[in-house]
């Protein structure tokens, strides 16, 4: 799948173009081999993203990894930036609308649910932010607050990249459904919290899943999790 001149790895099915497109956008994978040194491949060890799209039923389904992941040569334009210090930036936002864009024209879909696990839901929070077709935003173990979750960790901010708590007062009118792990140290349930109070009342809630950490438990948990529908005027 093309996003602007570069590919991106994708699978996908569709059963009923009626029905919307519901997208699985991957986590950050595999960014860094320690903490100072970005790895050379950043494919996912673990793709949780993909892991949750296999379990779902839902007659559209399109899995989008991130730029670079699944890439083996990598593709030319590959730099450890993009899954790094730019991985939000408006640059990545731009190759993502543009393949999203591109699939649902080509398979006439005309309604989009994102789905975003980790990294990938700052993508969906912004992805869902510029566009007018999503009917519906769930995120796991979603980092809706780059420059927090940096702060709590005490890495280096991502001046490159955009934060998608900025953008969390265009999304009040849109269902949206964020799953935190009870478990998970990396992203805490603070920041969904501290999200939802940005986009103010309207169509948000979070919802706490017991012993799931920011990894571990999510495939076992997420049959039961997807008969959450998001819809408004829960909290």
């Amino acid at each position: 799948m093309k996003g602007g001149a570069m590919p991106l790895f994708a699978l996908a099915r569709v059963a009923d173009a009626s029905a919307a497109l519901r997208v699985y956008i991957e986590g950050d994978g595999y960014a860094w081999a320690n903490r100072n040194q970005p790895s050379a491949d950043p494919t996912p060890r673990q793709p949780i993203a993909l892991e949750l799209a296999l379990l779902d039923r839902h007659p559209n389904l399109l899995y989008l990894a991130r730029p670079c992941q699944y890439l083996s040569p990598p593709a030319k334009g590959c730099k450890p930036a993009l899954w790094t210090s730019h991985r939000f930036s408006p640059e990545v936002i731009d190759m993502m609308e543009e393949a999203l864009t591109g699939y649902a024209q080509a398979h006439e879909v005309r309604k989009l649910e994102l789905v975003g696990y980790s990294g990938g839901a700052a993508l969906a929070v912004l992805l869902a932010a510029r566009r007018s077709d999503v009917l519906s935003l769930r995120t796991v173990a979603g980092n809706l607050d780059s420059e927090g979750i940096n702060r709590l960790h005490r890495v280096s901010p991502m001046p490159g990249s955009l934060n998608p708590l900025d953008v969390a007062r265009a999304l009040t009118g849109l269902p949206q459904l964020h799953f935190v792990g009870g478990q998970d140290v990396v992203v805490p349930a603070g920041i969904a919290r501290a999200f939802l109070e940005r986009v103010g009342q309207g169509c948000g809630r979070w919802v706490e899943v017991p012993a799931v950490g920011h990894q571990d438990g999510w495939v076992e948990a997420w049959p039961g999790l997807l008969g959450q529908e998001p819809v408004c005027g829960q909290r």
